[in-house]
């Protein structure tokens, strides 16, 4: 969509190919038991876009959106005879080093603005809606840092898909035809050593990393013995196709 058309008309709330935003909110919720909560929930899912609109529309150039995602057991409570093939519980996993827990909850909202402030607003007022029927798990706020640089201070998503390539790859197709237009999401929030990263040397990081810093050029690590965090990202088949 052009700069232009972006003036005149809001982004569709649950775009989940729509570009990065310079803020946004992540928040976590689990659902009480009993059918009063479900009730009130399922309304203010069907009603989301709505919500969208009265805030957004006081300034259509913050391009406000909230998308819902919803876990494996409220969809169960909310449709038992119907759900997306791939759509599972998060299997904890446990590494040499590291882990990566299993943790509660049962729906995603993320808003999206150019403006905190329409952020903000919009995560009071859907809170207020959904009442006492939920409990809130987790809440992150997120800011654009710079060119699109992640905290560690290098270019984060550079090989992300794309343009016609997006679609494709984030969102169900004919796969799974009742959902087609659909997507999956897994949350991982990371807590990172600031004052230890920032004693390891430049040159260090872009091979931890897999970039140079100032100019994201990407380093070939093909023959390094420790695989840096570009390649070990990078998914490919058997056959060697790389999957975005």
């Amino acid at each position: 969509m052009s700069g232009k058309n972006w003036d005149r008309v809001p982004i569709d709330a649950q775009s989940v190919d729509a570009p990065l935003s310079l803020s946004a909110v992540f928040l976590v919720v689990t659902v009480a038991s009993g059918q009063s909560a479900l009730a009130r929930v399922a309304s203010v899912l069907g009603k989301l876009d709505d919500l969208v609109k009265n805030v957004g529309f006081r300034d259509l150039s913050g391009r406000l959106s909230c998308i819902a995602g919803i876990g494996r057991d409220l969809w169960d409570r909310l449709s038992p005879d119907r759900r997306p093939l791939e759509l599972k519980p998060f299997a904890p996993i446990k590494g040499a080093v590291h882990s990566a827990p299993s943790t509660a909850g049962d729906l995603l909202f993320h808003i999206r603005s150019e403006r905190p402030d329409m952020c903000f607003e919009f995560e009071r007022i859907l809170l207020d809606n959904l009442g006492d029927g939920v409990s809130v798990i987790d809440e992150v706020s997120g800011f654009r840092y710079f060119d699109a640089r992640d905290l560690l201070g290098f270019v984060d998503g550079t090989a992300n898909p794309t343009g016609l390539d997006l679609p494709a790859s984030a969102l169900i197709g004919d796969e799974d035809a009742d959902f087609a237009g659909g997507s999956y999401v897994v949350v991982q929030k990371y807590l990172h050593d600031m004052q230890a990263w920032a004693r390891i040397p430049t040159p260090e990081q872009e091979a931890i990393i897999g970039r140079t810093k100032i100019d994201n050029i990407e380093i070939d690590d093909d023959d390094a013995p420790r695989k840096s965090h570009k390649s070990l990202a990078t998914i490919e088949d058997a056959a060697g196709n790389e999957y975005d």
